[in-house]
């Protein structure tokens, strides 16, 4: 199955500056859950941390190559890339030596484009190739958003949930006006949501109320079972199906695969996607960074 008309795939950055507001979590549930919606789905893991191909059940210590023999040109994506226990579910995984890589592509010619090189080859194979980007706004992050064509915001459901999105989205916009202008904030996810709480109603109440129809309608809660189910390396839609975390990324999923697609930066002029001109995307994200700036400064610090 191909996703969106025949097109080619899309490319979403899981990103979010602020650590522990479940990116990882996001990024591998979304590929296990569409992929088994039947859409062909690879995780890239930016992370040096590793812990996307741990969580689909990948030991990156077992393996001979990884994201950082890709940056470095050592390996193509193809030999780095090992499937999953979930059909048409792949990860292409990092590990701890992968923090070395910023530091090894300083020199580099054309260090920003990296990854959007080394999926080049593959990014027709996939309906959706999410990236897992680490906690930070370095080189990594950088690659990351420079090969994608969308962006993914988990927003924890909590106080400090607005700290360093200003800043993130400030990021945003100088990756698109020097690197890929055609890339879009695409959904905001609200995320680690306790209902028993009246503070994360507000939260949501407020991040809807700045960026309306961009933040998903699709809230995921904070479970047990989506915390225990990185420990057994296994996807929350495998280790515990009918959980609500399960149930909530499988609704997240089809309601990510409605949204439109964006032109993409690996599209030549002739691509099906090439007629659509994402500068309003472009003006409709520039207000809403401003907007989250202000937030942001209220927030906090």
């Amino acid at each position: 199955m191909v996703a969106n008309g025949g097109c080619m795939g899309r490319i979403i950055a899981v990103t979010n500056q602020k650590g522990g507001v479940g990116k990882t979590t996001t990024a591998v549930n979304l590929c296990a859950s569409l992929a088994d919606q039947g859409y062909r789905t690879l995780l890239v893991d930016m992370d040096p941390q590793g812990n996307a191909a741990t969580g689909a059940g990948i030991d990156p210590r077992a393996l001979d190559t990884s994201m950082y023999q890709v940056l470095l040109g050592e390996a193509t994506i193809s030999e780095c890339i090992r499937p999953t226990e979930i059909d048409r579910f792949a990860v292409a995984p990092a590990r701890l030596e992968m923090s070395g890589a910023e530091i090894e592509l300083v020199s580099a010619f054309s260090r920003e484009l990296k990854l959007r090189q080394a999926l080049q080859p593959v990014v027709d194979d996939y309906d959706y190739v999410f990236i897992d980007c680490p906690p930070s706004l370095g080189l990594l992050t950088v690659n990351a958003l420079s090969a994608a064509t969308e962006i993914l915001v988990p927003v924890q459901c909590e106080y400090y949930a607005l700290e360093g999105l200003g800043q993130l989205l400030h990021n945003v916009e100088m990756i698109r006006e020097g690197l890929n202008p055609a890339l879009v904030i695409a959904a905001i996810v609200m995320v680690m949501y306790d209902a028993r709480t009246r503070l994360a109603a507000e939260v949501v109440s407020e991040v809807r109320k700045h960026f309306g129809d961009l933040v998903c309608r699709i809230v995921v809660p904070r479970t047990v079972r989506l915390s225990e189910a990185p420990s057994v390396g296994l996807p929350v839609t495998v280790h515990a199906p009918t959980s609500r975390g399960a149930l909530a990324y499988r609704e997240l999923a089809r309601e990510i695969h409605e949204k439109p697609t964006p032109r993409n930066p690996y599209a030549g002029p002739t691509s099906a996607n090439a007629s659509q001109d994402p500068a309003g995307a472009s003006n409709a994200n520039a207000r809403h960074s401003a907007e989250l700036s202000e937030m942001a400064e209220g927030a906090p610090q």
